[in-house]
């Protein structure tokens, strides 16, 4: 078989690849060759940053690497930020792409698509980034790609792949199964010592980021046990379901948590960053951590990082947990639904004047859809809904206001989560400025009958950043801008649209949501507001 066949084989029947996002170019037709019969699912994007995008959204919402091909150069350069995203968020991702032939690699020749280092441009964005020069290295090279998926702290992984190797002999591997791969566990001493120290605490927290969604039961029994207020970050929503006695939700930032956090006397952070999209999202470093630092990660770099460490322990998180609640047999007490239950009462988030606007559009979305995934770009609806939103399970929340927090995320991403849970709806939450960016893709979602509603919060422009802008005293500039007509723009795409004003139009537009293509809901940010305290 040739060296881009023997490539799909691996992924589809080793690695279990069961769709491809990519823009075929006239350096990728090769691929395409191996593709064709292979009965993976191809999804073509309208840019490549959407395609990353896509392989985002699919892998956070199922647990599996994102795959996608694409074209040398410019296609590279495109997909770049979407790689930046899931890096800082540690989502796997596999980006398989060609380059010039051998060679002429570094020769500044003026090929076409030529980079002077298309790997060295692309290794900043990934886990790591390989040149195949040899097409029988490639089973090796596609095994440390998905080890990194499987057993370390995941995030993208580029292949570039010379064109004059896609269609180069190779032989099939000796076997097609995969390595069986586990993640490493804590040492048990320091297990012992974690577990002594959150016995004897008075005041004990514990952080859950989203390095624990793999494990919703241990978490919970865990939390349970230590009868321990616990924040959810962002990407730890539905870890302990709905709505759950224990869990501040993603609430670090907000002056009752802080309070509470300065007060624990021992902490236990697992699978998370402790950084500011989580922990400081008013950008104060108000965050202080007084007491006892217990930090469980898949990274060991990650335990000294932001806030000072008492004990570290490398580990995977769901496994971590489980061992916890093993050494805990018994529940303790120590007040914690008392002290969640009052930092609670003293937010009142569903009645803080900057969430009020959107507690009846949550109110809407859980009622006519409590099982969607909801994903958002960086918009003030999720904003408010980092705050807001409770889910009944993990992978159904998720958005680009983290980490590297790029615009024009939530529509692709969304894509990508409908086809990779195709039973469950999917909302995409989205601004007008950055909806902007990536709207093409809305071909795409009629193209491949997706039914995701696109809720499209209309302000007229970068609200957040003239918020800031009017915070520091700078001069409006470049931030009021001219929108174009949403509803024209995607019925000309084919895409069914329509304009609500107020929940309950909210509510009436939901209802009537296709099934078998998408549906963009604009909603006029201005009457939306005066609705809820003067009827339209």
């Amino acid at each position: 078989m040739t060296c881009a066949e023997l490539l799909i084989r691996l992924l589809r029947d080793t690695y279990g690849a069961d769709t491809v996002f990519g823009i075929p170019g006239v350096h990728t037709i090769e691929l395409y060759r191996g593709l064709e019969n292979s009965g993976m699912r191809h999804v073509t994007p309208r840019h490549e940053q959407g395609a990353g995008f896509m392989a985002d959204g699919y892998a956070r919402a199922t647990g599996r690497p994102g795959v996608c091909f694409i074209i040398t150069g410019p296609g590279m350069t495109n997909i770049a930020t979407a790689m930046g995203q899931a890096l800082a968020d540690s989502i796997p991702m596999l980006v398989i792409s060609s380059v010039n032939r051998r060679d002429t690699l570094g020769l500044g020749q003026g090929r076409l698509h030529e980079l002077p280092s298309q790997q060295q441009t692309i290794a900043g964005v990934a886990r790591f980034s390989h040149t195949l020069l040899d097409p029988g290295q490639l089973p090796e090279v596609l095994a440390r790609a998905f080890t990194v998926f499987r057993s370390e702290r995941p995030g993208p992984v580029h292949i570039e792949i010379p064109i004059d190797l896609f269609d180069a002999p190779v032989a099939a591997p000796s076997q097609w199964q995969p390595p069986m791969l586990y993640r490493p566990a804590p040492d048990p001493r320091g297990l012992d010592l974690a577990v002594d120290w959150l016995t004897a605490a008075e005041r004990p927290l514990v952080l859950l980021g989203g390095g624990c969604v793999e494990a919703p039961e241990a978490a919970r029994r865990l939390v349970e046990r230590f009868d321990a207020p616990t924040v959810t970050t962002i990407n730890a929503k539905g870890l302990l379901g709905r709505h759950h006695p224990l869990d501040l939700g993603a609430n670090a930032a907000l002056p009752a948590v802080r309070e509470l956090a300065a007060k624990a006397d021992v902490i236990l952070a697992v699978g998370t960053e402790l950084g500011e999209t989580d922990y400081d999202v008013v950008f104060d470093d108000g965050f202080t951590l007084t007491g006892r630092l217990i930090r469980i990660d898949l990274d060991a770099r990650q335990l000294v990082r932001n806030q000072p460490l008492a004990l570290g322990l490398v580990g995977d998180a769901g496994r971590s947990l489980e061992l916890l609640v093993e050494r805990l047999p018994h529940p303790m007490h120590k007040g914690g639904q008392e002290r969640t239950a009052q930092a609670l009462a003293t937010l009142d988030l569903t009645n803080d004047p900057a969430f009020a606007p959107f507690v009846p559009l949550y109110a809407a979305l859980e009622t006519a859809l409590p099982e969607a995934i909801l994903v958002g770009d960086s918009t003030a609806p999720v904003y408010a809904g980092n705050h807001l939103v409770a889910q009944p399970a993990p992978r159904r929340y998720f958005n680009a206001s983290t980490g590297y927090g790029t615009l024009g995320y939530g529509l692709p991403a969304a894509l990508g989560a409908q086809l990779g849970q195709p039973a469950l709806p999917v909302v995409a939450l989205v601004g007008d400025g950055g909806v902007m960016f990536t709207l093409s893709e809305l071909a795409t979602a009629v193209e491949e009958r997706l039914p995701v509603v696109i809720l499209l919060w209309h302000n007229a422009g970068y609200e957040e950043i003239r918020r800031f802008m009017d915070a520091h005293g700078v001069e409006r500039l470049g931030v009021d801008l001219k929108a174009p007509d949403f509803l024209t723009l995607a019925r000309g795409f084919g895409c069914l649209a329509t304009r609500v004003d107020s929940p309950d139009s909210l509510s009436d537009a939901l209802a009537s949501r296709p099934l078998d293509g998408p549906m963009l809901v604009e909603v006029d940010a201005a009457r939306w507001q005066r609705s809820l305290t003067t009827p339209l």
